[in-house]
């Protein structure tokens, strides 16, 4: 390197440097080092490739000059008499072009500092503005300076550098960064704004109210300071907020202040004048917002905001004195405070403060590039802690903020067990096995069960695709043959039928449904009998005198009818007919709602009383009884509330189980709880009823109890088998029904499917079928039957079949024992039906296809031959029949969650689950996780007993889940908004998507979609249905299922009943979405998963890939933590309502269930994820591997 030039002094360049930077200036830091051996490369560089030289003394010697110049133009040139700065140009050479584009900002602040102090207030402006703005006025007075041509010219590079899009100036020195890592030279949002608010501040010093400026020279007891108490007068009353004058203290002038909607009242109102504020009222408010004049649309003048809420309007007491300037840390009224407050705020007490609305975004992760740089920086002492960007002067976070932010977000299971599950749970190691629900695994029918899935999906995307092509070949422009006053031949006819194509794409329900439909009000079977004349016809008629000696005899005892012998509506009357009801009431349980009110209300009939009276209901959202009620019909799980409020059930004297062969959950443990208080209980009568011929097990559960067969109306049945295995069993029903309806003699078809989907698609094929037969072969009516059908078409499948036709009546298994239709002579069963299964592996409820039992085989052949000998087609071979189904049915309490059921028992005083009689006891790994899983959720405790919380969960009827999230949400203050989520998770799915209306109802469901996910945009959808008054068209305009939102409705208001009795909170958050989505998080933390690097999620729990719903809020938005409601297994295992969370509320809401990750181990999911390279277009993939390589 040349040795340093002379300067005129004697001195060399560096010696003089040393000297002047040791004397005048502290020390040059880190980054200002790197900046000036930066600003020497590039001059070097400049001048290289302009003049040939490339010495980089000789570019430190330059630099060095134009600093001295630039202070010289300073203290000599550029400084007015009153201190202020004129706006010129710098003057001609190219060492002040370079020294211009590139000073950094840091020097220039520094410099600047102490030539502000010499000059006074002048020079207050910032000197980017006052030096390298030249259409600026820096003086307030409007007149522009004089500038120079030629330097206005010659500076035009530097004005349009100095300038960004939007015409805003812009330091120039940061092209001096431009080569230095991006982390460097970023700045935080808070820097910005604070940096922003000086400016305007000083800017804007001149243009401020005089009891504003006061603060700054007679201090802040003479001005306004921040969250200060005053007393002032309703001005104005307006739609979004409330104008409030109001005296400040040492000045005569009035201050006007604005009163926003979310700060007037702690609860949510639609407008101010709700909340009893009236103009002229004298009221307390508090400052909590200073901003500059105009900032806000809803600021008064000068921007002030003010709050009534968190003043006590009696005594004018601040409610909120954490909120005070002296936590802020400052008195200043810029609007730096109103970033500041919120902040604060909401870091000290997130759950408490309720005005705190506003959406913490936050900052943009650093890539791994960025961070190792810093590491590197940090770790060799060049860059001091405090130079880095994001340090956190406040907080005193000195190492990389964003990288200990997202170490904070590891979350992985706590090694915890309870102890009275030691070993047991999977945390020990223990491998959970799926309840096995199919006999023969390998079998044909579970091959035609497994292909039936894909055969679903292939039609469906047919159909779809033919759609779409129909609509794609209509023109677009139908109006032209219309506006056309000489159109061609034909041209209107073809446009006509063409928009009617169109229009039918997007109007009312498919042909085949319409034609369903019928056209007047449907009362089902219409006689002409008298009630008494109808009961003495039924089949258990003839057997009553020995059916009540049979009733007087035992004290339980086992009925086995066919469905239709009139078991369900008259043994209760012979009961009463005995007297039993002397001794307390009868109670009759069903398995369903809609069977328990249709037979109250025919018992009603025939017993002579108005519904509610002697003969009454009782279900889960009605309750139709009274004092004087002897007979009662109720769901099985109404009887299991009452006796977890009564063991001993002393209001009744007799109980009927009826439909016992179904074996509900609810039915299994009543029967348990019954065989005891029989024990207990001699004088009370149990009678359990069934369809199914296979009641010996009943008998020997029931101390060996007589059985009572009562013989139905059956004829002959033959039964017809496939020769061959059938894959595709819908096509081939289909086909049979075609072969029925054309060849065999009158009589109406039965055919058994699994579900609605399969339902639809089979009636809208078997439609058009039939329609491309025409006059050729005689009428068939189609009628589908599913639990969602509307009551009015259900009741259709009851009337006779006009003269020359025949109805093909379409159900699911719902027909083979509940429902009675006569005229049933074929019997189309495929062998399947659905089945909700549990995999306590997986932890979730899945409807999965399955083979038929041999019971339920045989009950539907007998449908058959209820009106005359009929005929049954088993769409399966007999090999099958004999070596793939199961005898029965498992029992839904072997294939289910428990964790409802262990929770009701656990509130009953039984604590041994293993050893409770069930008549088919359920695996021990679903029992272990059921418990588990209310250990988690704080209902039991390390020994297994009910807490008080778990006491308090059992009184609700629903999901443990849903139940300690409702009781959370009332220490959390947000009840109201939870009351409302958790009423529509326990219904259906509200929204309604038309199978020809899919892209519309898409479009309306959007329109509620909420950022936090699909449980905020429920309440959403609530809130507008409450708005418009429960209306029934805004729920048909907007594609939303009226009969869920009502039945929603009904749920909410039984939780609110349980809530009062309780004496619990109803409180309502607003709009502080956080403590909603911190209290669902507290009921579902373990259906909790992370982002998959590659593809979906990972449960946190089992580490199972899962993906979110395509109809999820959330869908394509990839949030890196959520939770979900459930899991559906279709195509792949979706999650279903899902929201968005913080990974910390995790550890704080479930501290005995997730630990922080330990930052020096592996954690489960860090190890399984899988390290992929980046992609590289020039080489295939796994390219990189050894194995690949040639040679």
């Amino acid at each position: 390197m040349a040795p340093p030039l002379p300067n005129a002094d004697g001195t060399t360049t560096s010696t003089k440097k040393k000297k002047k930077n040791t004397e005048d200036e502290p020390p040059l830091t880190a980054v200002e080092r790197l900046q000036s051996l930066n600003l020497v490369s590039r001059v070097a560089s400049e001048w290289n490739n302009h003049l040939g030289i490339s010495d980089r003394t000789l570019a430190e010697f330059v630099i060095n000059l134009a600093e001295k110049r630039i202070k010289s133009f300073l203290k000599d040139e550029f400084v007015k008499e009153d201190g202020s700065l004129y706006n010129v140009a710098l003057t001609d050479g190219s060492s002040d072009k370079i020294r211009v584009a590139l000073m950094d900002d840091k020097k220039k602040v520094k410099r600047a500092k102490s030539q502000k102090q010499q000059r006074g207030d002048g020079l207050e402006v910032p000197l980017e503005q006052g030096f390298y703005e030249h259409d600026k006025d820096t003086n307030g007075d409007g007149d522009m300076s004089n500038v120079h041509q030629r330097s206005r010219n010659k500076r035009r590079w530097d004005d349009n550098d100095a300038k960004d899009g939007n015409g805003e100036p812009k330091d120039s020195g940061k092209r001096a960064m431009s080569n230095l890592p991006a982390w460097m030279t970023q700045k935080s949002d808070e820097e910005k704004k604070s940096a922003d608010v000086r400016e305007t501040s000083q800017r804007s010093k001149s243009n401020l109210p005089a009891w504003m400026t006061k603060q700054q020279s007679g201090g802040a007891k003479d001005g306004l300071q921040l969250y200060q108490i005053f007393r002032g007068t309703v001005q104005r009353v307006l739609d979004f907020g409330i104008v409030v004058d109001f005296n400040v203290p040492g000045n005569s002038e009035k201050a006007s202040g604005m009163v926003h909607l979310t700060h007037v009242t702690k609860n949510r109102i639609e407008k101010p004048k709700d909340a009893g504020f009236r103009p002229g009222q004298s009221v307390y408010v508090k400052l909590i917002s200073i901003g500059k004049r105009g900032a806000s649309a809803g600021a008064g003048e000068g921007g002030l905001m003010l709050s009534l809420k968190d003043v006590d309007q009696s005594s004018g007491k601040d409610l909120m004195p954490h909120r005070s300037a002296a936590a802020m840390g400052t008195g200043d009224y810029s609007s730096k405070s109103d970033t500041a407050s919120n902040t604060a705020a909401s870091a000290s007490a997130a759950v408490e403060e309720e005005a705190d609305n506003i959406t913490q975004r936050q900052l943009q992760g650093l890539t791994e590039q960025e961070l190792f740089e810093a590491q590197q920086l940090i770790r060799s002492g060049v860059l001091p802690v405090e130079q880095y960007p994001t340090f956190d002067n406040e907080g005193g976070l000195g190492m990389l903020a964003q990288e200990t932010t997202e170490e904070q977000t590891e979350v992985e299971l706590a090694d915890f067990e309870p102890s009275f599950l030691r070993g047991q749970t999977r945390r020990s190691g223990r491998d959970l096995e799926p309840i096995r629900i199919v006999k023969n695994p390998d079998g044909s029918l579970q091959r035609a069960a497994m292909q039936q899935g894909t055969l679903a999906k292939e039609r469906r995307e047919l159909r779809q695709a033919q759609a779409n092509q129909l609509v794609d070949s209509i023109p677009k422009d139908l109006n032209r043959p219309w506006e056309d006053p000489l159109p061609e031949a034909g041209e209107r006819h073809f446009a006509q039928e063409l928009r009617s194509i169109n229009m039918s794409a997007f109007d009312g329900a498919p042909e085949w449904k319409q034609k369903a439909e019928s056209k007047t009000l449907s009362y089902g079977i219409i006689s002409n009998r008298s009630i008494k004349d109808q009961r003495e016809s039924l089949p258990i008629y003839r057997l009553k005198p020995e059916l009540m000696r049979a009733m007087s005899e035992n004290q339980v005892l086992v009925v086995i009818g066919e469905t239709g012998s009139g078991k369900t509506t008259q043994m209760t009357q012979y009961m009463h007919e005995l007297g039993i009801t002397k001794n307390g009431m009868i109670g009759c349980t069903q398995p369903r709602r809609v069977a328990a009110v249709s037979v109250a209300k025919r018992v009603s009939e025939e017993f002579g009383c108005t519904l509610g009276e002697e003969v009454g209901y009782s279900i889960r959202f009605d309750d139709a009884t009274s004092k004087e009620t002897i007979i009662k019909y109720m769901t099985d799980g109404m009887l299991m509330r009452e006796y977890l409020a009564d063991n001993d059930l002393k209001r009744y004297g007799a109980l009927m189980l009826d439909e016992a062969h179904e074996r509900t959950i609810h039915t299994d443990v009543l029967f348990g709880l019954l065989k005891d208080l029989m024990r207990r209980r001699p004088d009370m009568k149990l009678i359990v009823t069934s369809a199914t011929l296979d009641a010996e097990k009943f008998s020997s559960y029931f101390f060996e109890c007589p059985i009572f067969t009562i013989p139905g109306r059956t004829f002959p049945v033959e039964i017809l088998y496939t020769k061959e295995p059938e894959s595709d069993y819908l096509d081939a029903a289909l086909i049979t029904i075609m072969q029925i309806h054309l060849s065999e003699p009158a009589g109406d078809i039965l055919l058994f499917l699994t579900g609605q989907e399969e339902i639809d698609t089979a009636c809208e094929t078997l439609f058009s079928r039939m329609k491309a037969l025409g006059d050729l072969a005689p009428e068939l009516i189609i009628l589908p039957v599913y639990s969602s059908l509307p009551s009015e078409m259900q009741s259709r499948i009851f009337e006779p079949a006009p003269p020359g036709t025949r109805k093909c009546i379409v159900a699911t298994n719902i027909a083979e024992a509940s429902l009675t239709i006569d005229g049933i002579y074929y019997v189309v069963d495929p062998g399947f039906s659905k089945q909700k299964a549990f995999n306590a592996k997986l932890g979730m409820d899945s409807l999965v296809v399955t083979p038929i039992s041999q019971a339920s085989a045989r009950q539907r052949a007998g449908r058959a031959g209820r009106t005359g000998p009929g005929k049954c087609y088993r769409l399966y071979t007999e090999m099958a029949y004999r070596n793939e189904m199961l005898p029965t049915n498992i029992p839904e309490i072997q294939r289910t969650n428990l964790g409802n059921v262990v929770l009701q028992l656990k509130a009953m005083g039984i604590n041994d689950l293993l050893g409770f009689d069930f008549m088919d006891p359920p695996p021990v790994a679903t029992l272990v996780g059921a418990m588990e899983g209310l250990n988690a959720l704080g209902a039991l405790d390390d020994e297994g007993l009910l807490t008080r919380l778990g006491r308090k969960m059992a009184e609700f009827p629903l999901e443990p889940n849903l139940s300690k999230m409702l009781l959370l949400s009332v220490d959390l203050g947000c009840s109201d908004e939870i009351l409302t989520i958790t009423s529509l998770l326990s219904v259906d799915n509200p929204f309604y998507r038309p199978r020809d209306k899919q892209g519309q109802a898409d479009m309306k469901k959007a329109k509620f979609h909420q950022a936090e996910g699909d449980h905020l945009t429920l309440l959403a959808v609530y809130k507008a249905w409450e708005a418009s008054k429960f209306s029934n068209p805004w729920c048909f305009e907007n594609f939303i299922q009226a009969r869920s939102m009502k039945r929603a409705q009904d749920v909410r208001k039984q939780l609110v009943t349980i809530m009062d009795r309780y004496k619990l909170d109803i409180l309502s958050s607003g709009k502080n979405y956080k403590k909603i989505c911190m209290a669902i998080t507290a009921g579902f933390f373990t259906n909790a998963a992370k982002k998959h690097p590659q593809e979906g999620y990972l449960t946190l729990v089992d580490q199972n890939p899962v993906y979110i719903h395509p109809s999820s809020a959330v869908f394509n938005k990839n949030p890196e933590w959520v939770i979900y409601h459930e899991l559906v297994l279709t195509t792949k295992e979706y999650m279903r309502n899902v929201m968005v969370i913080d990974a910390k509320w995790l550890i704080e809401l479930a501290p005995s269930f997730y630990k922080k990750a330990d930052p020096n181990k592996m954690t489960k999911s860090k190890r399984m994820e899988k390290i992929e390279p980046l992609f590289d277009r020039f080489n295939p993939k796994d390219s990189w591997r050894l194995s690949r390589r040639k040679g």
